[in-house]
């Protein structure tokens, strides 16, 4: 044996601490399992918490195709098309700036009464035809609807109205 009484403390000491560890260690492990094989399983198939998770993942809404019936819709909201009409200095601040302000690709500039003066002589029908479809002249090229086509034919003929009107 140790002739000294506290190494042979502090190793016996250090064995039942390290013992005690591991026991620990093995318990929670087991405890581990248990709750795994018994709760959790119990949990997930416990009715109340299947209904719950359906109602987390259930759609918020359908989509119904014309025709198709719709139990319980309630008010079915209408599409109303919001169409803003945009005024003819609207138009060519938008649009017809970008040329006809520094007169690019040979465009009359606006306001530019001797430019506009050949194009105001055609009828007004050569004009908006033009205008809406596009031109390719001698000096350059005007795109269909001054590359907008997302405006009505009203718009395009409102800002043609304006600039002819700032250059007479």
């Amino acid at each position: 044996m140790d002739s000294n009484p506290d190494k042979h403390f502090f190793d016996l000491f250090m064995l039942i601490i390290g013992f005690l560890v591991f026991v620990t260690f093995g318990l929670f492990l087991l405890a581990n399992y248990i709750a795994g094989n018994t709760q959790e399983v119990y949990v997930l198939q416990d009715p109340v918490y299947l209904e719950e998770v359906d109602d987390r993942i259930a759609p918020v809404g359908r989509v119904a195709v014309d025709g198709e019936a719709v139990d319980n819709a309630g008010e079915v909201a209408e599409i109303q098309q919001v169409v803003e009409v945009l005024t003819g200095p609207q138009v060519y601040n938008q649009a017809c700036v970008a040329c006809h302000g520094a007169g690019v690709a040979g465009a009359p500039k606006t306001g530019d009464a001797t430019a506009w003066a050949p194009r105001l002589a055609q009828s007004d029908a050569i004009l908006r035809d033009h205008v809406i479809n596009g031109f390719q002249g001698s000096s350059g090229f005007m795109p269909a609807k001054g590359g907008r086509a997302d405006l009505s034919d009203d718009e395009i003929m409102s800002a043609m109205e304006y600039m002819t009107d700032q250059s007479r």
